[in-house]
């Protein structure tokens, strides 16, 4: 997720953008970089790895130099944090710059294409082809500029937010957006963009924004021109008054960090598999897996080594893993694995799962598996950590910057891409049938438009019944199978939050002591999805209820068994019970949101809590 600043206007350029970056930094924080067009209609271009202060330390002398610019801040997706995968990208002729927020899927094709026509590519990134491309098709064709941007846009897919200028027209900026978001400011005499409004928030009141398939031609010569890529329809741009803070605006809107996040989860597990599930093809792409896949086929064991939460996501691995690539899995704290002296041999892989990859006992872990021969596969958020250069391999979660303490979109990404490395690793050896791998695989990719599902549905109920939970001292979160690592999850968001008492059991080790606490005023949250162990989970549930514990089940819609004993019902679509952790998450997020939020503490930065636990 990276995040994009342009302005054309009076004002200077250099402070709108590099201001603007600032404030998007949260978006993206490997890399930044600034172009701004000068008055005889040269560029001068300053990039660099590193953050945006890094950025103005090289930049400082183009504070006063144009009235037209743009600027970016990175998040690697194609191609690793350095000065030259850094944005704004040129063409070979130099007279193109672009800024682009997403991923282009196709850009080998093309790129391979355009090395055939005799294009020179510097960088990694596939942002490079495309401006590339844009170069390719003004020249071939004789088109004006924003033609030949719209036709390029035809030729690519993925994701986009972009913004592209051109020496050859001063003043212009075309911005353009497939799924990734973009607001354009319009001010008297001047325009802003950028990926949220914040940069631009002092400025004006007014914003477009700018919707899938639209491009916008913005000159302060014929104002705002419209169009949606595909036929170059004009559309009527729709421009909305900003009403909030710039707090606000820098939450998208929401209250707290933790719930744009909780909100961020379709998009995030979209942008996960984005690039790497691909069902009409029958295929799972992923370079770390694929480079390494004779290793992990003939490994005899996976230890899958991770923290809190990660640990939890590490677990539903366990799960996932032994029942469709049957591979031997363990799953161990971090913090504790190097005290115990444990067995690890060159013919081991050890997963190891970090939202920050800054963990340190996590890295510890890694240091002492890879001293024993172990090859290390890393799963983590932030691209170029310490875990993601240490491990030989890997797969970043594409979640984005996670700024609330608790993590909640980064574990379900985390979930999504133990999925997928399940069941790359099922289909491969042979221990998944093509059916079945068919089916799952068409499974993982609705599950964003079910969370999205879940997230209409339950979001008000569940913050009106989280009313009844404030003055509670404890809670018990129970699920069986794939849902026992969950009902853990679920205790853990509470106790990180609202600082009331929660754990997660099995639900069969009920009766093994927890029961003994269970009466009227002990709340229960059991997870009980038809596909599983659903049976069993009725028994449990006519246990709590005869000693008048308070039910709150997570159900299947149109349950009526488990429903009709509860106190509360949350329901959530059917899925396989291997991805059914995934949606039933969500729901328990939005509870111990909502009950932390009326107890009055600090939902995103809970006491005693980092975001990440860089010490031992």
């Amino acid at each position: 997720m990276c995040g994009i600043v342009g302005y054309t206007g009076h004002r200077k350029a250099y402070d709108i953008v590099i201001n603007g970056l600032k404030r998007l930094e949260y978006r993206g924080y490997d890399s930044a970089g600034v172009i701004l067009e000068g008055d005889n209609d040269t560029f001068e271009l300053r990039k660099t790895k590193g953050k945006v202060s890094d950025l103005v330390e090289i930049s400082k002398e183009l504070q006063d130099f144009a009235h037209v610019g743009m600027g970016h801040t990175r998040w690697a997706t194609h191609g690793v944090p350095n000065d030259i995968n850094s944005h704004p990208h040129l063409s070979n002729d130099g007279k193109i710059a672009v800024v682009h927020n997403g991923i282009i899927e196709n850009y080998d094709t093309i790129k391979r294409m355009l090395i055939d026509k005799g294009f020179i590519f510097v960088s990694d990134t596939d942002t490079e082809v495309f401006v590339n491309l844009i170069q390719y098709i003004i020249d071939s064709q004789n088109i004006d500029f924003p033609t030949a941007v719209r036709y390029a846009l035809n030729e690519v897919y993925g994701a986009y937010g972009i913004t592209i200028m051109h020496k050859d027209y001063p003043g212009m900026l075309v911005v353009a957006r497939l799924g990734s978001p973009l607001a354009i400011g319009v001010g008297e005499n001047e325009y802003f963009v950028a990926s949220d409004a914040s940069p631009f928030v002092e400025f004006t009141k007014e914003a477009i924004y700018l919707e899938d398939g639209h491009m916008a031609i913005l000159s302060l010569d014929k104002g705002i021109d419209i169009r949606a890529i595909a036929d170059n329809q004009v559309v009527v741009p729709e421009v909305q008054e900003l009403k909030l803070s710039l707090e606000q605006i820098e939450k998208g809107g929401y209250d707290h960090f933790m719930l744009k996040e909780i909100f961020e989860q379709p998009k995030s597990i979209l942008d996960t598999m984005r690039g790497r599930l691909l069902v009409d093809e029958g295929v799972i792409k992923m370079a770390g897996i694929w480079d390494y896949l004779e290793k992990f086929i003939k490994s005899e064991r996976i230890i899958i080594v991770a923290c809190g939460t990660s640990w939890h996501a590490g677990l539903i691995g366990e799960y996932l893993i032994e029942e469709f690539a049957r591979i031997p899995v363990e799953v161990e704290y971090a913090s504790e694995f190097r005290y115990r002296n444990p067995i690890i041999t060159s013919k081991d892989i050890v997963i190891a799962i970090s939202q920050s990859g800054e963990t340190a006992d996590t890295m510890e872990a890694i240091k002492l598996a890879k001293s024993k021969g172990a090859f290390v596969f890393g799963i983590c958020n932030v691209v170029d950590s310490s875990i993601a250069r240490y491990t030989d391999a890997g797969a970043y979660t594409h979640a984005g910057p996670e700024i609330g303490v608790a993590s909640t979109k980064a574990f379900t990404a985390q979930l999504t891409i133990l999925s997928l490395l399940a069941l790359k690793l099922g289909k491969h050896n042979g221990n998944l049938s093509n059916h079945d791998f068919m089916n799952l695989i068409a499974e993982l990719d609705a599950v964003p438009k079910k969370i999205e599902e879940v997230l209409k549905s339950t979001h008000d109920y569940l913050k009106e019944i989280a009313k009844d939970f404030v003055e509670s001292t404890n809670f018990l979160y129970l699920g069986r199978g794939y849902n026992f690592p969950a009902a853990l999850e679920g205790a853990l968001k509470l106790k990180e939050i609202s600082y009331i008492h929660a754990e997660g059991y099995p639900a069969a080790e009920m009766k093994h002591g927890p029961i003994a606490l269970i009466d009227e005023n002990m709340p229960i949250v059991i997870i009980a999805p038809k596909k599983g162990h659903y049976d069993k989970i009725v028994s449990n549930v006519q246990e709590i209820k005869a000693r008048k514990g308070k039910i709150l089940a997570v159900v299947n819609k149109g349950d009526k068994q488990v429903a009709e004993m509860s106190d509360y019902v949350i329901e959530i679509p059917e899925v396989s019970e291997c991805f059914s952790p995934i949606l039933a998450s969500v729901p328990l997020q939005i509870l111990s949101y909502y009950i932390a939020v009326y107890r009055g503490v600090n939902v995103d930065q809970p006491r005693n809590l980092a975001k990440s636990v860089t010490v031992e």
